[in-house]
């Protein structure tokens, strides 16, 4: 349902995955099942018979649909290779393996671009060995770490096999197309995984190359799916100079964090010439305290600072605050009444410790359930200070309150 109301985001990391492999020289389909049935998917089966099948898991809520899918290809097709890949599956890939089955018969961890190329070249061989496959994972071995993409420049997205364009959504952005600027995160938010995924690797994509794709994409809206965009200033405004120059018009929604925001606001004054109309803030919490606990280093000053500037832009502005299962009465009271105070869309996620988290590694042990169509960030899967009714009472009132602000 969440993907029908609040966002549906072009599969970018699968368009990549896809032209991957057409590059190596295989004949690639796409199906994107949050536009379309699961009828649609075996339909695909029956008439194409591929003789492999990756499914692409980026959010960990989505894993038990994704297996029950592969054992029904498996039931269809028994001599189809199989493969699992995503951020999420990432950090959990023999768990995967032994939910499916056999269902699955290997996870991809890491990139998908250089991993999926290797498989499938080990695969075209007589008596496949997936042993020295970077990245491969099967219950009886692990193949050699996975390898990063060298350069950004050398990716570009299979956009045309999508067939349902105009269904990709965010924000008053309708439709919407997506993009990425760069990859990776140097900060390291105990709840976030994208700093355990790459490494701390950080790289962007030129502003040539950049320019070039975004020239190509006929969508008016574009979401920057960077984890946080424009952390270096001088790649910010060299990339609004070049789409300036061509003279390129679009609408933009992206998401960044308070220090870089007030560090970089010739870049951001840039790129609201530009289109951009609305900005994700990842605030978090709104006490010191609360900073600390999820290591966002930044303080509340510099939060609500960038908060202000973020006004001044006249663009729509978004914030995430964590509710935390710690959270009692009088907490949840204290963060209703800041957000009728402020003008901003706030949206209240729940503390969720994910795999490849520190917070999966420090509180994992207290998890009350390991059903992952529950960890969607509006269910606790933690043990909560208020009796687990009077929790969701509270969060209701809130998402309740927020709702009426937001719909005036």
């Amino acid at each position: 349902m969440y993907s029908k109301i609040y966002l549906r985001l072009e599969p970018l990391g699968l368009e990549l995955v896809a032209a991957a492999a057409r590059r190596a020289g295989h004949s690639v389909r796409l199906i994107d099942l949050q536009c379309e049935p699961h009828q649609n998917f075996f339909r695909l089966l029956k008439h194409w018979q591929p003789d492999v099948i990756a499914f692409s898991v980026n959010y960990l809520a989505n894993v038990p649909e994704i297996i029950d899918l592969a054992r029904a290809a498996r039931a269809l097709l028994p001599e189809a290779f199989i493969c699992v890949g995503g951020h999420s599956v990432s950090f959990i890939p023999e768990e995967i393996l032994r939910h499916a089955a056999g269902a699955v018969d290997c996870v991809l961890i890491g990139e998908g671009e250089t991993a999926i190329a290797g498989l499938l070249e080990a695969l075209a061989q007589g008596q496949p060995n997936l042993k020295d496959v970077p990245g491969c994972v099967k219950l009886d071995h692990r193949g050699p770490p996975p390898a990063f993409v060298r350069s950004l420049d050398d990716l570009s997205p299979a956009r045309d096999l999508v067939q349902h364009r105009r269904k990709y959504f965010i924000g008053q952005l309708d439709p919407a197309a997506s993009i990425e600027f760069s990859r990776g995160c140097p900060w390291d938010c105990v709840f976030c995984s994208a700093w355990t995924f790459y490494g701390r690797n950080y790289r962007v994509k030129t502003p040539e190359r950049a320019v070039e794709e975004l020239a190509q994409i006929r969508e008016p809206g574009i979401f920057i799916v960077d984890d946080v965009a424009f952390i270096q200033a001088e790649h910010g405004m060299q990339l609004g100079e070049a789409i300036a120059r061509r003279g390129i018009r679009k609408r933009y929604y992206l998401e960044t964090r308070g220090d870089v925001l007030l560090r970089n606001k010739e870049v951001f004054q840039l790129w609201k010439r530009l289109g951009l109309t609305t900005m994700f803030l990842g605030l978090e919490a709104i006490d010191e305290e609360g900073l600390k606990r999820y290591r966002k280093r930044v303080t509340l000053s510099k939060n609500f600072e960038a908060l202000e500037f973020a006004r001044s832009l006249d663009i729509s502005v978004a914030v995430n605050i964590i509710a935390d299962p710690a959270w009692d009465r009088e907490r949840f009271k204290v963060v209703r009444d800041w957000c009728l105070e402020i003008p901003e869309v706030v949206n209240i996620s729940i503390n969720t410790p994910y795999p490849g988290t520190e917070t999966w590694h420090t509180e994992s042990r207290r998890l009350t359930t390991r059903d992952y169509r529950l960890f969607d960030i509006q269910h606790t899967v933690l043990p909560t200070k208020l009796p687990l009714p009077e929790f969701y009472k509270e969060l209701v009132e809130t998402q309740r309150v927020l709702s009426r602000k937001h719909l005036g």
